[in-house]
């Protein structure tokens, strides 16, 4: 891939005998009919039909077939393109946008290279298009050409480039960038905004992204649908349910419950915070409802543990004439799973790309991965991940890895960690899970050489972090740490906590604290101060009897804290919501609704 803007590999324009064409009248042409298309198939029709009526050298009839063209047909929009004489700004930048939206996203750079060598000069809408399939594409260094060839022309301040390039470079993780690049702006631009609370979202910065939008406020500018999207993204990956509610009485004062696409991330933001209930309201209350409303709603019920009622709604979805797409399927994949139906989620894999025209994709695959490896069947899984068409990701095996830990397999675990090291020697759970593994079943020269080989390639364990929602605020805890105001205070209740759940039958399970030099009192005090141990703590504190705890953990939650928030939730009569990193559990009077499955 060049990284220059130099002519593409894009064949040049050839011309076009037509001037005994032009000498007739051309019979019309059904151009309504191209924006009912929904195929290839029927835009090869309609093109057939054009040059049955001798109008294929047309270029305004060229043109939309172009723009008619699905994502996955770049390869025919280029054909048609190839056959215009004299491509006009207009038809460079449809090419340009459609092959933005592909699959193949970096050849908008070819086509804006093409485009400056045919001497054609780009306008306001050329560059967005080229910033944006760099911001897809990831490409930093072509994202960085294009925006000095930007200056050069003089379109690095247009109102439609600006925030384009803020997005650009923060979707390739280079936020400083983007922030100074924000700073130039007169702060009178809702566009510039939205970029910029869209970038710090998608850069894991909630908080930033929140105080973006009350500098919004005071501006006096009016927020858009675009800026409710990010908002409620901000509040899902916060898991601030207070503030999402505040924001869905924003929405629905301002106008915008009109717009699918906010309820839809209302859907989300309320799954993702731990109210299954409002994101089911919200969704009852929808006229209208999209694919992707429905997938919302499907993927809520699965991430909940309700996995009958994810399929069952699936069903309906279908029978009310909507197709499914990928995510649907990423979510009917995930309740299956989770809920134990191995052949029922082996079905409906199987129909993805036969019945319903969904290709599989690699996150597919890792839910099929889960869907085997959960069940225990886990030489099918590791048969399934080798026998892929496409180069497996690290994930899969750390899915099957992290199976073989739960099924004491360690020789399967083993060969998985191997194949993992392979693609990614970086990444530090996982030299911890088949550490843990070897010592629970006495290699020890096992566990000594992993540890050696994590010192020496520098991986280090992501430290489990906990946050829950106290009066609006949110408040953070790692494990064993004290960098909370209220940190001394959290770790005695914790303690206050073990002592009251003793009466009660808890015993700390240390069968997973694998230090040799440690005692056994040291092992529990270990686990007692675990992340989320400390936020429910503080939560029992600072909230009122009988108030629900939420709280969002970073790593998938241990054994040790799983029984201990069955207890809490029965001896001190509390609902705790506890979203670790696959899934939601529902703690409630001593059980929880993942039927210790998960």
């Amino acid at each position: 891939m060049s990284a220059t803007f130099t002519a593409g590999p894009l064949s040049p324009a050839k011309s076009r005998p037509n001037e005994a064409i032009a000498k007739e009248t051309p019979p019309p042409f059904p151009f309504s009919l191209l924006s009912k298309c929904t195929s290839l198939r029927q835009l090869q029709q309609l093109h057939a039909l054009a040059i049955k009526s001798r109008l294929q050298h047309q270029p305004p009839l060229l043109a939309k077939l172009i723009t008619s063209c699905p994502p996955s047909a770049m390869d025919y929009a280029r054909h048609l393109f190839d056959q215009i004489p004299d491509p006009d700004v207009v038809l460079f930048n449809t090419l340009s946008r459609g092959y933005s939206r592909s699959d193949d996203p970096i050849q908008s750079v070819a086509v804006f290279a093409r485009m400056l060598d045919a001497g054609v000069g780009p306008d306001d809408y050329s560059f967005p298009t080229l910033l944006k399939a760099c911001a897809s594409a990831k490409a930093s260094e072509e994202g960085r050409q294009a925006h000095g060839a930007a200056v050069k022309l003089g379109f690095a301040d247009n109102i439609y480039v600006l925030p384009t390039l803020i997005s650009m470079y923060a979707e390739c993780g280079e936020l400083k960038v983007a922030r100074a690049l924000f700073a130039r702006t007169d702060g009178r631009c809702v566009v510039s905004y939205n970029s910029m609370i869209t970038a710090c979202v998608r850069s894991s910065r909630p908080g930033e992204a929140l105080a973006l939008f009350r500098e919004l406020q005071a501006t006096g500018l009016e927020p858009t649908d675009v800026t409710m999207l990010s908002l409620l993204s901000s509040c899902a990956l916060l898991g601030a349910l207070e503030l999402g509610k505040w924001i869905h009485e924003y929405v629905r004062k301002n106008g915008f419950g009109s717009f699918v696409k906010v309820n839809t991330a209302l859907i989300d933001m309320y799954a993702k915070c731990g109210s299954l209930e409002d994101a089911i309201g919200v969704f009852d209350e929808m006229g209208s409802k999209d694919t992707q409303a429905w997938s919302a709603m499907i993927v809520a019920y699965a991430i909940h543990g309700h996995g009958g009622k994810a399929i069952s709604l699936f069903e309906e979805m279908l029978k009310e004439g909507i197709k499914p797409d990928g995510i649907t399927f990423l979510g009917v994949l995930y309740a299956c799973s989770h809920s134990g139906k191995v052949e029922e989620g082996l079905g409906y894999f199987r129909g993805m790309r036969g019945r319903h025209g969904v290709i599989p994709g690699i996150k597919h695959y890792g839910c099929v991965v889960d869907l085997l490896a959960r069940a225990g069947r886990l030489g099918e899984a590791y048969e399934f991940i080798d026998g892929l068409p496409m180069q497996p990701t690290p994930i899969l095996w750390r899915t099957l890895l992290s199976a073989c830990g739960g099924h004491g397999d360690v020789d399967l675990g083993k060969r998985a960690f191997e194949r993992i090291l392979e693609l990614d020697d970086t990444h530090g759970g996982d030299y911890v899970i088949i550490s843990n593994m070897c010592a629970s079943d006495g290699r020890w020269e096992d566990v000594n050489r992993i540890r050696r080989l994590m010192s020496e390639r520098g991986a280090v364990k992501v430290p489990g972090c906990s946050s829950i929602e106290v009066d609006n605020t949110v408040h953070e805890f790692f494990s064993g740490d004290g960098k909370h105001p209220q940190s001394e205070a959290a770790h005695r209740m914790a303690d206050e906590v073990v002592e009251r759940l003793r009466s009660v039958g808890y015993v700390p399970d240390t069968s997973r604290v694998f230090h040799v030099d440690m005692g056994e009192e040291e092992k529990e005090a270990s686990l007692r101060y675990h992340s989320e141990k400390l936020a429910i703590a503080f939560g029992l504190i600072n909230t009122p009897p009988g108030t629900t705890l939420r709280v969002v953990k970073n790593l998938r939650v241990c054994g040790d804290c799983h029984s201990m928030a069955k207890l809490v939730s029965m001896a001190f009569d509390r609902e705790i919501v506890l979203r670790d990193l696959n899934r939601f559990h529902h703690f409630k009077d001593g059980s929880c609704s993942c039927g210790d499955f998960w």
